[in-house]
């Protein structure tokens, strides 16, 4: 098994939001888990502890549970992780506010029978069979919302965690369920990979190749590799930034089975 991790801030003066964790526990097996926490407009957002602060709570839950406890399926430990994550500053902060805390999920657990996986919001999640072709999973809700909704912070906010929206996960456990979940055997899974947004650019953003030649990248180079490819297009004066961030928060792991 090989397992290649990176994480790389989008501003080096900023806390990185992102959050990346693998496991191989005891029983065989293994977890990886990415979040890419969602950075606030500035204002106020009803919690004093940040991004980081919430990113690194729920990451470490999600990675202990997935680990621990086979019998929870991966919406369950959402759930779980999303619960523990509110209980730790409710009473100090107010978790009601729409800009509470939150981030986008990717949680794949494997055994050796099965891949499990759960994937909420805008991060990928690449599953290569043994043939070499690679399924993307995707909650697409975000894209499906017209970009004239998003492109003020009031409009976004209306959609954020709403029927008709996009979903993250924040401080209510039952966007648990809004979550893309699946297993597939674990013969028919060679590899796999996660991305945040700002890894995902390479393919999704820039076109510089299609799902499959990514993984290929990241299979040769390592994350590491593949995040320095999006930094030097998106560093390229040729090229027109394309979002409000010329450079994000950038993570990827790459797993073969």
């Amino acid at each position: 098994m090989r397992i290649d991790l990176a994480s790389v801030p989008g501003n080096p003066e900023r806390p990185n939001e992102d959050w990346l964790s693998a496991a191989i526990p005891a029983v065989g097996g293994g977890v990886l888990v990415a979040l890419d926490g969602v950075t606030p407009p500035d204002g106020e957002v009803g919690c004093a502890h940040g991004v980081p602060w919430f990113a690194a709570r729920l990451g470490g839950r999600l990675t202990e549970l997935s680990g621990s406890r086979r019998d929870m399926p991966l919406d369950r430990i959402l759930a779980e992780a999303i619960r523990d994550t509110a209980d730790s500053h409710r009473h100090t902060c107010d978790l009601s506010h729409v800009r509470t805390p939150q981030a986008t999920v990717v949680l794949v657990r494997w055994d050796e029978a099965y891949v499990e996986h759960l994937v909420l919001s805008d991060s990928v999640l690449l599953l290569q069979d043994p043939g070499g072709a690679v399924t993307a999973v995707l909650d697409d809700r975000l894209d499906r919302v017209p970009r004239e909704l998003l492109r003020t912070t009031a409009s976004a906010d209306t959609l954020r965690n709403r029927e008709g929206g996009f979903f993250t996960a924040a401080a209510d456990p039952a966007v648990a369920a809004r979550a893309v979940t699946g297993r597939t055997p674990r013969e028919r899974v060679r590899a796999l990979a996660a991305l945040t947004d700002g890894a995902s650019r390479w393919t999704d953003t820039f076109g510089e190749g299609d799902w499959a030649q990514c993984l290929a990248v990241l299979r040769k180079e390592g994350a590491e590799g593949l995040i320095g490819r999006v930094r030097a297009l998106e560093s390229d004066p040729q090229r027109t930034p394309s979002r409000a961030k010329r450079h994000d928060d950038a993570s990827a792991a790459y797993a073969e089975l």
